[in-house]
Order: C-alpha cells, then sequence, then structure tokens
C-alpha cells in the first residue's frame, strides 16, 4: 500500500481517481484550483461541483496548496484539463522528487504546441523526472468510476519498470489496468477520439440510427489509427482500450460531454453559447484544431477531423459537413 498518493486536479475524472485509489493509500491528497472545491470536499465528503453525489473516502483530503497535497507522496497522478497542464506541472515542480512516479491521466493536446501531455510534462519538468513518467487512459466515465463499477484502464510508459509499478499501485478490486509501452498511441487515442464524439453526437442530433453510427466509429477509428502510426504508434494500441474501447464509449454514452457537444451544435447552436453552459470541459474542441495540424505536418488524410474542424469554426452547418463526408472521392478500404 502506498504510504500517500497525491491527485493534482479536482474535476469529476481527478475526482473519481481519488475515490477510486483510495484503498491503495493511506492518504490521498486532491488538490484543488477552486478553494470552494477544496472546502466543500473536506466538509461535505463530497465534490460540490463536479461529482456531488459521489461519497469520498475519509482518507481523502482536499487542498488548495500544492505543498501539503504533495508532501510525501509517493505517486502523483496530474489530472488537470489539458490546456492547463504546463501551468500546474510547473506550479507543483518545487514540491516534487525524482523518486516519485509520476503519472498523467489528462486526455488531449496542448492547443497552440500540439503536443501530448507527457511531453507537455516533460518539457515543464527537470529531465531527472522523465525516466519516472506514465500515462493512464481508457473508457471511463468519471462518475461511473466514482460509484465503484468495474473499469479496465491501459497505463504506458516507455519504461515497463515504471508502468508496471503505476499498474500495481493503482489497480483495486473495480479498476483493472494493463501496462502498454506506446506512450504515443494511448495519448493520441485518447486525445482523437474526443473529436470523432463530437461527429457522433452531430449523428444522433440529427436523427441518425445505427448504421451511420456504426460507420462513423469505424472510419473515426481508421484515421486515428492513421495519424498515430505517423508518429509512431502501434496499430494494436489503437485496437485496444485507449483506441477502440475509449472510442465506442465516448461516441455512445450519454455522460460524453463531446457527444453532448456534438447534439447541441446539431440543433444549430453556436459554440460560444454551448461552451458557456458547460461546468466540465469538453477536450475534444481544441483537439480537433490540434490533431488537424499535426494530420498536416505528416500528410495524414482525417476526413471527419476536417469536417469537424469546419463545423467548430462556424464555417459550415452540421448537415452540410455531413453532407461532404458522403460525397467525398470513392475509394477503397
Amino acid at each position: 500500500m502506498m504510504r500517500k498518493l497525491a491527485v493534482i486536479g479536482a474535476g469529476s475524472w481527478g475526482t473519481a481517481l481519488a475515490i477510486a485509489c483510495a484503498p491503495k493509500a493511506e492518504q490521498v491528497g486532491l488538490w484543488a484550483r477552486e478553494a470552494n472545491v477544496a472546502e466543500g470536499v473536506n466538509r461535505e465528503r463530497r465534490n460540490p461541483v463536479f461529482l456531488p453525489d459521489c461519497p469520498i473516502p475519509e482518507n481523502v483530503t482536499a487542498h488548495s496548496d500544492f505543498e501539503r497535497c504533495l508532501d510525501g507522496a509517493d505517486l502523483v497522478l496530474f489530472v488537470p484539463p489539458s490546456h492547463a497542464m504546463r501551468q500546474i506541472a510547473q506550479y507543483a515542480k518545487p514540491w516534487l522528487h525524482p523518486g516519485q512516479l509520476l503519472v498523467s491521466a489528462t486526455k488531449g493536446l496542448e492547443e497552440n504546441t500540439h503536443l501530448r501531455m507527457s511531453q507537455v510534462i516533460r518539457e515543464s519538468l527537470p529531465e531527472a523526472f522523465s525516466s519516472r513518467l506514465a500515462v493512464l487512459s481508457g473508457p471511463s466515465f468519471a462518475r461511473e468510476v466514482a460509484l465503484g463499477e468495474p473499469a479496465a484502464l491501459v497505463v504506458a510508459s516507455n519504461s515497463e519498470e515504471v508502468a508496471t509499478a503505476a499498474q500495481e499501485r493503482l489497480s483495486g478490486s473495480n479498476l483493472r489496468l494493463y501496462t502498454n509501452r506506446d506512450e504515443v498511441g494511448v495519448e493520441l487515442g485518447a486525445s482523437v477520439k474526443n473529436v470523432i464524439a463530437i461527429a457522433a453526437g452531430v449523428c444522433t442530433g440529427l436523427g441518425l440510427g445505427s448504421n451511420t453510427l456504426a460507420a462513423l466509429i469505424t472510419r473515426g477509428l481508421a484515421e486515428i489509427t492513421r495519424l498515430a502510426m505517423a508518429y509512431g504508434a502501434k496499430p494494436a494500441t489503437l485496437a485496444g482500450l485507449s483506441g477502440m474501447g475509449d472510442l465506442v464509449l465516448t461516441c455512445n454514452g450519454a455522460l460524453s460531454r463531446n457527444r453532448t457537444l456534438g447534439i447541441e451544435l446539431a440543433s444549430g447552436r453556436a459554440l460560444p453559447e454551448i461552451l458557456g453552459g458547460m461546468s466540465m470541459v469538453a477536450e475534444g474542441v481544441k483537439t480537433t484544431f490540434a490533431a488537424l495540424e499535426l494530420a498536416r505536418e505528416r500528410a495524414v488524410e482525417m476526413p471527419i477531423t476536417a469536417q469537424m474542424a469546419d463545423l467548430l469554426a462556424g464555417r459550415k452547418s452540421a448537415s452540410e459537413a455531413l453532407r461532404e463526408l458522403m460525397e467525398r472521392s470513392l475509394k477503397a478500404e
């Protein structure tokens, strides 16, 4: 058992991981940017903003400062939104030490650099931390994990030793982790599936049925795999939990924020209006444009992602984007 686990980020996913992994540690520190969230967790034993109906174990203590949260931690889970990862890692740096295991559980790409989260963390911390880093991903709605429903995830690292250590420390009765050495494939699969989930929501919002959704998921996986392989990923990774598994969940599940956003776009609502009404981040919006830039750098064709970029930018309607996908030049599978 770990003496202490630190979770950086008290959104829905960070809170869910703190709850699910609490039996694996004597203490769990949960860092929250918002003081009212930290106070609510400690007072009510619930996250009042992000997971109000999920009880939080007594050994989880929320903090608004990094020093107390990270003090004595054996393993540090980074779970902020992707746009905040660089800043958060830099803020936490003075209280980290190279003996800790670091695990990124954030799905997304940095907006301007198009870097994966593991790359952002490595750029933000001294070289000594690079070999102690892993990434965690897979099909996992936060609320279901927080309520103790069984889930299977993948933890990937360039170091098999680090992946195995993270697997052993975080796996539990309701959380089963598999190891992988393909950080690139795991992170790109986890990120770009959010783009396809927006498209799935568009299909649902337009009243389309199972045939369309099955085609979208299959072709979406094809373009995610093309992109990931262009950056050195293994195709088998994209057929696994962080690829097909997460894609199926996010495209079909009612709890998917990106799918919900797509449904709203299909109804004709403007993107700023939709985002203004969401309390949690829909990572697929910024990831769409970042993924498209990555695709252009390696001359990878990503037609679904390209159409979602046009839709999100207001250049096309949902029905126009779908029609252009269907009317593309014919080719072999």
